[in-house]
């Protein structure tokens, strides 16, 4: 009985979304459903017509028909490296836990998440260029905004944002700690009661729509350091690399299910302010 359940397990564990993409789809699509749910008729509307100009940008394979689509669009694209490859440093930046919070040493030249959040929010709000150009800018700015709140994608221990840190979920062997919070942890704390999609009143939207992208940035770092690797590695985050898996076991679940569910609060809810503000 044993062999079949770690059996299953391991076959449930290549189901779970991809590394390579921050909050999986399901994390992406939820920032981009509370986003809308909070942006006036008028952004919306815009959006609607912005999206009509996706076979302009000549990407057939990723679909583009919603802003849920948008929202992971831009890690559909990247898998055409010839075309798309140097937009992957745009997906994250990795600061080091253990010394102070420095954003610029991590995104030269703006190859990061947090300065292709600034750009594309400008884009998106030149209402001078046309449709395709504002629309992949749109993309881009829904997009990054989930990055730019996802702990593992601005904490860093030189290990990848976690990649490089064995771990397993559970009874869920051989997956590693970012893959675990991009996917199965973030899974289970946004469908967690109560839904985090809906229409937020406007005290709500008061306490979070402040601050800057670099700001957001130092959040999601803070989470990165305080929760994510200080679960992983039972209370200090800055101690000696683990020489074998790290178990993320139920408490460091329910420990870390507020800080991922805030994360997707804030980063939808920000979305939603730059949105009305660009469009």
């Amino acid at each position: 009985m044993i062999r079949i359940l770690l059996a299953l397990s391991a076959a449930a564990a290549f189901l779970l979304p991809s590394p390579a993409f921050a909050w999986g789809e399901y994390g992406h699509r939820t920032v981009a459903a509370i986003a809308m749910d909070n942006i006036s008729p008028h952004s919306r509307t815009v959006i609607r017509r912005l999206l009509k100009a996706a076979p302009l940008l000549g990407t057939p394979d990723c679909a583009l028909k919603s802003i849920g689509d948008a929202s992971v669009w831009p890690d559909c694209i990247r898998r055409d490296r010839d075309r798309w490859g140097y937009t992957s440093p745009w997906h994250y930046q990795n600061v080091d836990i253990c010394e102070p919070f420095a954003l610029e040493p991590n995104c030269p030249n703006g190859n990061c998440a947090y300065a292709q959040v600034e750009r594309n929010m400008k884009i998106l709000s030149d209402k001078s260029l046309p449709d395709n150009v504002r629309l992949e800018a749109l993309a881009f700015l829904v997009h990054f905004t989930g990055d730019l709140h996802q702990p593992m994608h601005a904490g860093d221990r030189h290990d990848r944002g976690g990649n490089d840190v064995d771990a397993d979920y559970g009874i869920i062997p051989g997956l590693n700690l970012h893959w675990i919070w991009d996917g199965p942890l973030a899974e289970r704390a946004i469908s967690t009661p109560p839904a985090l999609v809906r229409r937020y009143s406007a005290a709500e939207k008061a306490a979070i729509d402040q601050g800057t992208p670099e700001d957001w940035s130092r959040e999601a770092w803070e989470a990165s350091r305080d929760i994510a690797y200080t679960r992983a590695l039972d209370g200090d985050p800055c101690g000696p690399k683990p020489k074998e898996a790290v178990l993320i076991d139920e408490a460091d679940v329910v420990a870390s299910a507020d800080t991922l569910r805030l994360q997707i609060e804030r980063a939808g809810l920000r979305l939603a302010d730059m949105l009305d503000k660009a469009l």
